[in-house]
């Protein structure tokens, strides 16, 4: 028997064992991860974050990292690419998320703690389950822009290509004619946000009317660059040499360490004397309307968004009160129509409500009609006994007992009606309302 006990207690114990050395009783493994190429970036050089989430069995659907937004920086996002490693012996599945992070303020930034929701199933299961991983926040620091460049045009690429065009000839101008000139920056690695704008010397003799600035992103799988075109006009007002200086554009590259530059030359115009000075003016009056319509556009182009003059902001917390208000006026409007009907319902089976019909009668010679009210308002009382000769003897005066006394016999021979002093009634009625079988004692009733 002892052989027995001890052979069935080794043989749970090694199932114990078993199930929990087993995969399916191991507890699943699920964390995130945040990398970065660089813990340190000069103004609008890019940081890339990567941002990683492992598990232990597989992913059942794709992980999004939903809009992320890293306070004064630009934030790009690239990709997903499927990953794996090896954790104490065994390959775990991950999914690697792409940014590219431009700082566009001189203080240091944060790439902010973030919840990413996936679907993986648990170990030994199949079906996907929904789970929440938080990662950790990431500081990254921003130095100043080294000291003898101008803050301006402090630009951050691995590459920059500068290119012109002229619309008109250059070597045939006189006073009055107009030559549009257009140069476009190409840079790599950056967004168009951080291309600074050109700059344009102001030359004597001549007028300049710039076109709006056209500013793009492009973006691949694997790399962004950014675009922006200029033009600027220049109208000739006077004849003689001019020379439009050289342009210098510079960038920094963050690999090399090094500051670059690109040079367009400088270009000298021979302008002409113009007989028909006149026109001089009017072409001055057409590029400063078209300059007015592009700000007007521009302006318009920037303005927020409006509805009925007010931001989307303001529009909904004052549409959000209108319906407030609404929803208030008809929950009162419905209290008050509920209102007035049980009052109305209260009030038609009123004492106070049969009295006043009663007076109305007994002013006119509608015989029956002021019988009926009589009895009516008896009625309403809710006497001991409801009859007009209990009342005038419990409540009215000698007068009034003896009109009532009256008032039977006519009723009751159908000869000439005698009215009642409507004094007196009124006087018993309050008698009536200040005794015990009062107002006091019926509180539903309507009375004065």
């Amino acid at each position: 028997m002892k052989s027995l006990g001890k052979t069935v207690f080794l043989t749970w114990v090694l199932g114990v064992l078993l199930v929990i050395l087993s995969p399916s009783a191991q507890a699943q493994k699920l964390w995130a991860e945040v990398s970065l190429n660089k813990q340190s970036v000069y103004l609008g050089e890019p940081v890339e974050v990567t941002v990683s989430v492992y598990t232990s069995t597989w992913f059942t659907a794709g992980v999004d990292p939903g809009n992320v937004k890293v306070k004064d920086a630009y934030t790009v996002f690239f990709r997903n690419v499927s990953t794996s490693k090896t954790v104490a012996g065994k390959t775990v599945s991950g999914v690697q998320m792409i940014f590219n992070v431009f700082p566009n303020s001189a203080e240091n930034i944060n790439f902010p703690e973030l919840e990413i929701e996936v679907e993986t199933p648990k170990e030994g299961g199949y079906e996907g389950i929904a789970h929440v991983v938080k990662t950790k926040p990431r500081q990254i620091k921003v130095r100043p822009i080294p000291p003898g460049f101008v803050a301006e045009q402090w630009l951050v690429t691995t590459s920059l290509s500068v290119n012109q065009r002229w619309d008109g000839d250059i070597k045939n101008v006189k006073v009055g004619d107009v030559l549009t000139r257009t140069i476009s920056r190409n840079a790599a690695n950056t967004v168009s946000q951080l291309l600074p704008p050109v700059v344009w010397d102001s030359v004597a003799g001549v007028s300049e009317y710039p076109y709006r600035s056209n500013v793009e992103s492009h973006r691949s799988k694997t790399a962004i660059s950014a675009t922006r075109t200029e033009t600027m006009r220049y109208l000739f007002e006077k004849e003689g040499e001019v020379v439009l200086p050289e342009m210098e554009f510079t960038w920094w590259n963050p690999y090399h360490k090094k500051l670059y530059k690109r040079t367009l030359k400088e270009v000298k115009i021979d302008v002409q004397p113009n007989p028909d000075l006149g026109m001089l003016a009017s072409v001055r009056d057409s590029l400063q309307a078209q300059i007015s319509k592009t700000q007007a556009a521009e302006e318009q182009a920037e303005a927020p968004f409006t509805i009925l003059g007010m931001s989307v902001k303001k529009f909904i917390t004052v549409l959000g009160s209108i319906i407030l208000l609404l929803v208030a006026f008809i929950l009162i409007l419905k209290w008050a129509l509920n209102y007035r009907k049980n009052y109305l319902i209260k009030y038609h089976g009123s004492e106070l409500y049969y009295f006043r019909r009663l007076r109305i009668a007994m002013r006119g010679k509608d015989k029956k009609l002021i019988v009926e009210s009589i009895y009516n308002w008896i009625d309403s009382m809710r006497l001991d006994e409801p009859t007009l000769k209990y009342f005038v003897e419990s409540y009215g005066s000698m007068e009034l007992q003896q009109e009532a006394k009256v008032f039977e016999d006519q009723t009751i021979t159908g000869r000439t009606l005698f009215k009642f002093s409507i004094k007196e009634l009124s006087r018993a009625r309050l008698n009536y309302l200040n005794g015990d079988n009062g107002v006091k004692k019926f509180q539903s009733w309507i009375n004065p």
